[in-house]
């Protein structure tokens, strides 16, 4: 709205109404108010959820000081919510495309978390809305995402973008003074002084380890011609249902420790409104041979309001956590990591990425999948891991598996810091591989 109010009054000469203009400065105020408001009302609503006695029920699982854990308030993905969607209305152009989807994906999937946790804390449901319920509500989601990037005419990419020789000198100069010229995401410049190709609906996304750093879905359709254009899309849909639903339960399973999800996640939505900004920039994306995407630089603004909102309960909820996020805060963070890397087309580095989620999910598939064999087979069931998610398995002591390393169980905090320092390295990993063709 701050944004808005300042276009309206573009006309009148208001002192530093230019820096509004400037997307790194609208991303650092949303980032800092997102903190800030967290920060504040993170603290009244632990207290309102103490009063009404919305507390987390503890099962006994033989872990170190999980019983401690019992009646600490839950559902404190609110707080995210409310700090990451105030700072966005106050910064973000709420005209751009990107910026309603993501404030949708952050709506949808705060709501679908909000009641999984109601019915476990007022209906004493243990669990939960179930798991049929969850997928079609991410399946559905994901297929009126992949529809909205197919049909939408503002969702396009601009490729082999070029600087034309005469403006050459015009963009370093606009460059050095504006540091990242990043002024009204669009560029401001004679659109004379730049060859562009035209504007086009594509299928192609990022990929490492190859020369233009592009892969096209259409390479996967079997068809040509016109039912090769529909097929092409078809498996483009599928492929945007699949990272939300893999990136919506990858951090849902990955919320089991005091801090253990607030703090990957805000290395990975760091690294990705460092891909949207680096995206929506003409000048960087020619540099680095990337897809130009035309408006995806508020993506930006609203990533840093989401890590400032992150950080922000982190506050709150690191060991000993005053404040569990639950699924409201879980389900909405993977949802808007899957969108957001959907919108700039960086989906296929995830798996790098979101390499700690990836990882969890994998290792709670494997021990269902080796326990269900081993019954089968055995009569008895056996276990892989000690206990999965795989973050349980350092906190679990003294359990037949066929991975039993280590012996003795971490501390808490020790694990979570150690997942911590993987996720920045899997981060470091995956910018650097912008370079490696």
């Amino acid at each position: 709205m701050i944004y808005h109010l300042f276009e309206a009054l573009k006309d009148f000469d208001i002192p530093g109404q230019g820096l509004m203009g400037y997307l790194s400065f609208r991303a650092i105020m949303a980032s800092v108010t997102a903190m800030l408001i967290s920060l504040v009302i993170g603290k009244k609503i632990i207290r309102w959820l103490q009063r009404k006695q919305i507390g987390e029920e503890i099962r006994d699982l033989g872990l170190e000081g999980q019983l401690q854990k019992k009646g600490t308030p839950t559902m404190g993905g609110i707080i995210i919510f409310i700090a990451v969607t105030a700072a966005v209305l106050l910064f973000a152009d709420l005209t751009n495309i990107y910026t309603v989807i993501l404030l949708v994906t952050t709506l949808w999937f705060a709501g679908l978390g909000f009641t999984d946790d109601y019915i476990k804390v007022f209906r004493h449901n243990k669990e939960g809305l179930s798991e049929r319920g969850k997928l079609v509500s991410q399946i559905l989601f994901g297929l009126g995402l992949g529809l909205t990037v197919c049909f939408s005419p503002d969702i396009v990419v601009r490729e082999k973008v070029q600087v034309a020789e005469g403006a050459a000198e015009t963009a370093e100069v606009r460059a050095t003074a504006s540091q990242t010229l990043d002024i009204d995401t669009e560029f401001k410049v004679n659109s004379g002084n730049w060859k562009e190709e035209d504007v086009v609906k594509s299928t192609k996304t990022t990929i490492p380890f190859v020369k233009n750093h592009e892969f096209d879905y259409k390479w996967l359709s079997p068809f040509k011609g016109a039912f090769g254009w529909y097929c092409k899309w078809a498996i483009y849909v599928l492929m945007i249902v699949l990272v939300i639903t893999a990136c919506s339960n990858g951090t849902n399973l990955t919320d089991g420790m005091d801090g253990l999800t607030t703090g990957t996640s805000t290395i990975v939505v760091g690294v990705l409104g460092i891909f949207a900004y680096l995206s929506g920039n003409i000048i960087n994306a020619e540099y680095l041979n990337i897809m130009y995407i035309p408006g995806t630089g508020e993506i930006a603004v609203f990533m840093a309001a989401f890590a400032g909102a992150l950080i922000g309960f982190l506050w709150h909820n690191s060991y000993p956590a005053q404040v569990f996020m639950g699924d409201t805060g879980s389900l909405m963070i993977g949802g808007v990591i899957g969108v957001c890397a959907i919108l700039i087309r960086k989906e296929l580095l995830l798996p790098v990425l979101c390499g700690v989620f990836l990882v969890e999910t994998l290792s709670v598939m494997i021990q269902r999948t080796y326990f269900k064999y081993t019954k089968r087979k055995y009569g008895t069931g056996r276990r892989v891991f000690k206990m999965t998610p795989l973050h349980h398995h350092f906190q679990k002591e003294g359990v037949e598996a066929l991975v039993s390393r280590p012996a003795r169980a971490l501390p808490e905090a020790k694990i979570v810091v150690r997942f911590w320092i993987i996720e920045v390295i899997l981060a470091v990993l995956t910018v650097a591989l912008l370079k490696v063709r």
